[in-house]
């Protein structure tokens, strides 16, 4: 099995074990997804924007014939050369394809595959788990360390320091999104160009909380039992441009942290304890918010939702045209939900 992890990720990451040209990223943050996608594809040829040595493939496109991602992979390049293939799958199945092509032998030739948060058993994890000619790489959201090493190798580059103050903010802003964590960075070091230190000053000016701030009112609003402020913040959301599942997948994580919490709660531990400490860390404003919650459900109470939550996301994927009736009718009955007692 070879499902990397840890060190072994970014060992592979530099330096790709050819023999395993076949390669599976999957997993919640979709940033990490995208930049873990783009090292690998940039080390896999000589220039990533040349059409005759790279080729696009949509998963969606793809699962009508299977059999194109072998006739591409071992297709030889006219003008020589090493070639690679990223496919960005979507709902449908294009499995089989990917499991003829683990068995066979590639030359030149690699296969970057995304993918959502698929399931431990689904086919696309389960062939490229097994297959010796395959890895498959989890992108989960940034833990503290893998925080605090983001924050520290933005800054290196750009020759800054940072005030204790302004990194225990950044640490709480970020973090929900790698790409758009990076990007909040190198706005952040752009902004305070020249001043020797970040300072918390300029986190407040620039950061725009990476980490679904902006989304955090719906989500807060739903397990808080505001149905009215869901309905308001979500119409602003979608007039915005957020597409439904980013709100939908901070909605899961809010609920697995609660759930956690809550089991915390029943065990004993006080709740201001919770709300102090852990990681991620609560942003300050969402802590009453979050107390709240933590007043409105048990456990046994959550359990439900996630599944709830786990069925909306499912739903959106093979129903994209009605994503966002099905994203705002679930957080609304979440709502509902918090407003009853017991």
């Amino acid at each position: 099995m070879v499902a990397l992890r840890g060190k072994d990720i970014d060992a592979f990451l530099g330096r790709p074990d050819p023999a395993r040209p076949l390669i599976l990223l999957y997993g919640p943050d979709t940033g990490l997804v995208r930049e873990r996608a783009d090292t690998l594809m940039a080390s896999a040829v000589d220039n990533p924007d040349d059409p005759f040595s790279v080729v696009k493939l949509d998963g969606d496109e793809l699962a009508a014939e299977p059999s194109r991602l072998v006739d591409e992979a071992m297709t030889v390049p006219l003008f020589g050369g090493r070639r690679a293939i990223r496919v960005r799958a979507g709902s449908r199945n294009f499995a089989s394809g990917v499991e003829t092509l683990s068995q066979m032998t590639v030359r030149d030739c690699r296969i970057v595959i995304e993918a959502g948060d698929i399931r431990p058993d689904s086919p696309l994890r389960k062939i490229c788990e097994k297959a010796t000619t395959a890895a498959a790489i989890g992108c989960y959201p940034d833990t503290e360390r893998d925080l605090a090493r983001l924050i520290d190798e933005e800054l290196r580059v750009a020759a800054l320091r940072v005030a204790p103050d302004a990194r225990a903010s950044l640490m709480a802003l970020l973090g929900g999104d790698r790409q758009a964590s990076r990007n909040e960075l190198r706005k952040l070091t752009l902004f305070a160009h020249g001043e020797g230190e970040v300072t918390l000053d300029h986190v407040m000016a620039v950061v725009a909380d990476a980490s679904e701030m902006k989304l955090d009112p719906i989500v807060d609003g739903a397990f808080g039992g505001k149905p009215d402020v869901v309905e308001t913040e979500f119409g602003k959301a979608m007039i915005a441009g957020t597409y439904p599942g980013v709100i939908i997948s901070a909605a899961q994580r809010h609920a697995a942290w609660l759930h956690k919490s809550a089991l915390a709660v029943a065990s004993g531990t006080p709740v201001s304890s919770i709300l102090e400490g852990g990681f991620p860390r609560l942003h300050f404003s969402r802590k009453p918010s979050a107390e709240t919650a933590l007043r409105n459900f048990s456990p046994a109470r959550l359990l439900p939702i996630i599944d709830q939550l786990a069925t909306a996301a499912l739903d959106m994927r093979k129903q994209p045209g009605l994503a966002a009736a099905i994203a705002q009718r679930t957080l609304l009955s979440i709502a509902v939900n918090a407003r009853r007692k017991g």
